[in-house]
């Protein structure tokens, strides 16, 4: 049995690809959503319920007209979910400009645009739910992460911002901030890295993307109606 029946929501994730993003799509599917996964490289696998249209998150004009061509075959959006982003790690004073525009333009630029294109929908449905996938580097910092820590701190502004812009529209807007979480993407690290970000936590563990995905799926949920404005951590005790 399901805890949270999505049945016939029409759920919009960007970076549908990675991880957290997959891990997200199979669970909101399995709550009887149909998902319609934005990225820049297809998935690995063929998921039952899920579409996939290639996307730059980034490209404000592509953004508008994946939102429009969504609105025109599903008449409605339900949820959207901001999980695009990348990385391009360097100490500030080793960081080329390409590198911090490239992270900006993806992870903070690329929410704005979904935002802006999915806010009139949700304005004149009064109705609608937003997650941003953020991170705890965004509230604590880390060596080597200035772009990524920055645009994950935009997203966390973007979030309390745009919950207050739609909240009188029957909106709720929230963030999730991740710890180190076990995707394809992180378990490539060297053990080293792995072995610390264990130690970190509390839990003695890294997360799974199904922890982060079941939170999101509680945000969007009717249980968190009264919800909006917030960063839920979701990292074993990383912070603590």
């Amino acid at each position: 049995m399901q805890p949270f029946d999505f049945k016939d929501n029409i759920v919009i994730i960007t970076g549908v690809s990675g991880g957290i993003g997959m891990a997200t799509a199979k669970a909101f599917i399995a709550s009887g959503a149909r998902v319609i996964g934005a990225d820049v490289k297809p998935p690995a696998e063929s998921v039952a319920n899920l579409q996939f249209f290639p996307v730059d998150v980034g490209d404000f004009a592509a953004v508008g007209k994946f939102v429009q061509q969504v609105l025109d075959a599903e008449k409605r959006i339900d949820c959207l979910i901001n999980n695009a982003g990348i990385s391009r790690d360097a100490v500030v004073w080793k960081m080329s400009e390409e590198e911090w525009d490239a992270v900006l333009r993806v992870n903070l630029k690329g929410a704005f645009n979904f935002i802006h294109h999915v806010a009139p929908h949700f304005k004149e449905r009064q109705a609608g739910k937003i997650v941003n996938i953020s991170s705890i580097n965004a509230l604590r910092g880390k060596l080597g992460l200035v772009n990524y820590s920055a645009s994950k701190a935009g997203l966390i502004g973007l979030t309390r911002t745009v919950a207050r812009e739609l909240g009188r529209y029957n909106v709720n807007v929230n963030a999730v901030a991740p710890g180190f979480i076990k995707t394809p993407l992180t378990l490539r690290l060297p053990q080293k890295f792995l072995d610390q970000a264990v130690e970190e936590t509390v839990l003695g563990r890294l997360g799974d993307p199904e922890d982060v995905a079941h939170v999101v799926l509680f945000l969007c949920s009717e249980l968190a109606k009264h919800i909006t404005g917030q960063v839920i951590v979701v990292d074993g005790g990383q912070m603590v």
